[in-house]
């Protein structure tokens, strides 16, 4: 079982998704049933990863491979490094989360909408193991088909816009990465990640690649200015779709950049870091005032998610810098293990945040901040989970909000100072909105009968925020099992940074 670990996590969620599918739209109940039981075996497959990975290593373990198009030599090769373990860990958790949220709220079309998060899984799994390109471009693109759905069908009133716009984009971007990697099929014959990166390429191959990985991957994350279907996409999309939406595939940028861009573009992404830098310090900044204007909670959320995932990409290019200029290989890999430890609190706070909104725009069917007011004195264990969600996106200290962002500024300490302090700005710019937000929904008195008739969550809603509040607080307190599990992949990719392909 161990050795085909990996096609399990995959295949496990996808196949109970078509089994969920050919229940029937008559049959609800079973179909949730089932749905949450494929969800939860998946997590504990999962958990077998975290048991049987040698972190100490952090090289790539539990490797399949299998020959799949002969004719262009692609192959099934699936590997995962600590990076990789901690992303489908997170997705398997996030899922089962999303099935629960989902019990109740969801009433047409039940065995459909929870076989499309089933199929969403199984294919975000396998971007996180696929070691062969082509492989990752297959499930890359998959993705789009049930996130596609889920927003077209259970979406809000302009959901066909947020639909096509949310398409249109992604679908943009990847175009340019196949070429990008039909390029180096082209030069090495091979669609090997590992061939790929030992490719020698003069920093004329290497500029264009990088763009083109880049136009994919910044529009993934999302970075500014390819941000803008992000906040069309939550306000449409159902409260599980903005879940998974902000705490998985988001990631999936991020992480596109440390396995392709990094390694087979290093003296470009050294070349153009200044950038990625740029933009992501715009992210953090000017979205962040974006977000304090607004009057949609979940676009406040929205734009929250692209301000604080600029910390990521901020983490993984202010590392080149220390690297290559400075030589500072401990401040680098501070930079991109505060990039992946934010990139995972991000999985549970943006989740946990969409999954509050979902609660109370289950019983007040609006997601407006002015429709609100004084929830604390109707809903005062619902008030309590908000004020922690809210306190981990502000990066409270003793939440694991705090520790990405303080890894990532103390790094750009080392690089440029007043890089470092436009980045430490956004802490208060993020306390603004977030309690900002707080203050007009839960506190105050209670402005209108809808608010003053509103029930307390249920066992259910407690369950999954009750576990997203743990896993926060887990990793704000107690963050080193997940530093840990990460460390040595994170070194690898750090001693990675110090190749020069060009003379």
């Amino acid at each position: 079982m161990m050795q085909s670990l990996l096609s399990i996590l995959i295949w496990l969620p996808i196949v109970g998704g078509f089994a969920v599918l050919a229940l029937g739209t008559h049959r609800a109940k079973g179909a949730r049933w089932l749905a949450l039981a494929v969800a939860i075996v998946t997590f504990i497959v999962s958990i077998q990863l975290l048991t049987g990975y040698d972190a100490a290593a952090g090289t790539m373990q539990f490797i399949e491979q299998h020959r799949w198009i002969a004719a262009i030599n692609a192959n099934y090769h699936l590997g995962v490094d600590g990076i990789s373990v901690a992303l489908i860990v997170l997705t398997t958790f996030v899922t089962v989360l999303v099935i629960l949220g989902a019990w109740d709220s969801v009433h047409d079309k039940v065995n459909q909408y929870l076989a499309a998060f089933l199929v969403l899984e199984g294919l975000m799994v396998g971007v996180f193991c696929a070691l062969d390109a082509l492989l990752f471009y297959v499930f890359f693109e998959g993705m789009l088909i049930p996130m596609f759905i889920i927003i077209g069908i259970w979406g809000g009133p302009r959901r066909v816009y947020a639909t096509l716009k949310f398409f249109l984009y992604t679908f943009f971007g990847s175009i340019f990465m196949l070429v990008g990697l039909i390029y180096l099929y082209t030069q090495s014959n091979s669609w090997e990640l590992s061939q790929l990166a030992a490719l020698k390429l003069t920093l004329e191959q290497q500029s264009w690649l990088f763009f083109a990985f880049l136009i994919a991957f910044a529009v993934k994350v999302p970075m500014w200015p390819v941000h803008t279907w992000l906040p069309d996409a939550h306000v449409e999309a159902p409260t599980g779709g903005s879940v998974i939406l902000a705490a998985i595939m988001l990631k999936i940028g991020g992480y596109g950049f440390l396995r392709f861009s990094l390694p087979i573009t290093p003296d470009a992404s050294q070349h153009f870091a200044w950038l990625l830098i740029a933009l992501s310090l715009v992210a953090v900044i000017y979205v962040g005032f974006v977000a304090l204007v607004q009057e949609d909670m979940k676009k406040l959320i929205a734009y929250s998610s692209v301000s604080h995932m600029g910390f990521v990409t901020l983490g993984i290019f202010i590392s080149l810098a220390l690297v290559r200029v400075g030589g500072n290989k401990d401040a680098a890999y501070l930079g991109v293990s505060g990039a992946m430890v934010q990139m995972i609190s991000h999985g549970f706070v943006s989740g946990a945040m969409f999954s509050c909104v979902g609660v109370i725009y289950d019983r007040m069917h609006t997601r407006m901040i002015k429709d609100y007011g004084g929830v604390v004195n109707t809903m005062p264990w619902y008030a309590a989970f908000v004020v922690l969600f809210a306190m981990a996106n502000c990066g409270l200290p003793g939440t694991s909000g705090f520790v990405g962002e303080f890894m990532v500024i103390l790094a750009s300490f080392q690089s440029n100072f007043w890089i470092a302090a436009l980045a430490a700005f956004t802490l208060i710019i993020g306390a603004a909105y977030t309690l900002w937000l707080v203050k007009r929904v839960i506190w105050g008195d209670v402005t209108n009968d809808h608010v003053a008739k509103l029930k307390d969550i249920n066992a259910r809603e407690a369950l999954v925020l009750g576990t997203f509040a743990a896993a926060t607080l887990l990793f704000g307190i107690w963050p080193a099992p997940l530093t840990h599990l990460m460390d040595a992949s994170i070194k690898h990719i750090v001693d990675q940074l110090l190749i020069v392909k060009v003379g």
